[in-house]
């Protein structure tokens, strides 16, 4: 069992923190809004620390999953940071879906203070994190991987080295250019079902047995079918991820013609007040 701490306690990260300390493993917990580190360790049994650095005294793993760029470097470095409490040796990884760019960033300061670093973005969303089912892709180092993936499995389903720093946040990017795609595809032909006067719950139950099928049919069909939004993974939440694959493409030559037209309907889902809907809302856009 390892002794860890973690950064960020929102949606994702309390129940992923949550699982460490259902696996035996001791734990940690920072938070920038104090009352929700409180109420984790009143629910969970952990420990709390008021700055990044005084949670990562003495770990060995310290996870973080906060909400960009500029909120990964706040906790990481400076006189605060995790980084300048970690002892040489123990492994810093990276849950926020962020740049390549920062991941390599952190990945040359650790290395630079003897420390292991891994991007681990993940995928399956709240329900997945809540559920210990997430998919979790990597970059990094093998030899921090190896030390960090038994502990990462108290609540992943998958995960995986995809290459060295920075490829765990590309993968991710991939994960997000294809949602994007297969939401807006799968809005359109629920929306093209009502005006040709179908009934769409059986339309999606006959041909999610066919190619068509696909997580987002499987688990968003019913949900859109009714125009219910209100839980999920936020549209404001998916066009900061698009905004980082555009950017990328703009710098490895990748065309996104498809992703960033979503990206420009998810905008319009914004002004329409969906911001906080999940990201199936594209079909209330459709209305």
């Amino acid at each position: 069992m390892a002794k860890t701490a973690f950064l960020g306690l929102g949606v994702m990260g309390s129940p992923m923190a949550g699982h460490l300390v259902a696996k035996g493993h001791a734990v940690t917990v920072f938070n920038r809004t104090a009352a929700k580190a409180e109420a984790w360790v009143e629910k969970h049994k952990g420990a709390r620390a008021p700055t990044p650095r005084e949670a990562a005294l003495g770990q060995e793993i310290v996870f973080a999953c906060v909400g960009n760029d500029d909120d990964l470097r706040a906790i990481a470095l400076g006189p605060d940071g995790a980084f300048a409490g970690m002892d040489e040796g123990a492994v810093f990884v990276d849950h926020t879906t962020a740049s390549a760019d920062v991941a390599r960033e952190l990945h040359a300061e650790a290395t630079r203070r003897g420390l292991g670093f891994v991007d681990a973005p993940v995928s399956g969303g709240q329900a997945g994190a809540e559920n210990g089912a997430l998919t979790v892709m990597c970059g990094g180092d093998a030899e921090a991987y190896a030390a960090a993936e038994p502990v990462i499995a108290s609540y992943a389903r998958m995960c995986r080295l995809m290459g060295p720093a920075g490829a765990g946040q590309l993968t991710k990017m991939v994960n997000q250019i294809c949602i994007a795609g297969l939401v807006q595809g799968l809005a359109e032909g629920i929306h093209f079902a009502k005006a040709a006067g179908l009934d769409v719950g059986a339309v999606i139950d006959t041909i999610s047995k066919g190619a068509a099928q696909s997580w987002q049919m499987e688990n968003r069909s019913k949900t859109m079918d009714a125009g219910q939004y209100e839980f999920g993974f936020a549209v404001d939440w998916m066009r900061k991820d698009l905004s980082i694959c555009v950017a990328e493409a703009r710098r490895n030559g990748a065309q996104l013609p498809v992703a960033a037209l979503v990206d420009q309907f998810y905008a319009e889902v914004q002004k329409m007040g969906g911001g906080r809907w999940d990201t199936s809302s594209l079909l209330a856009r459709l209305k």
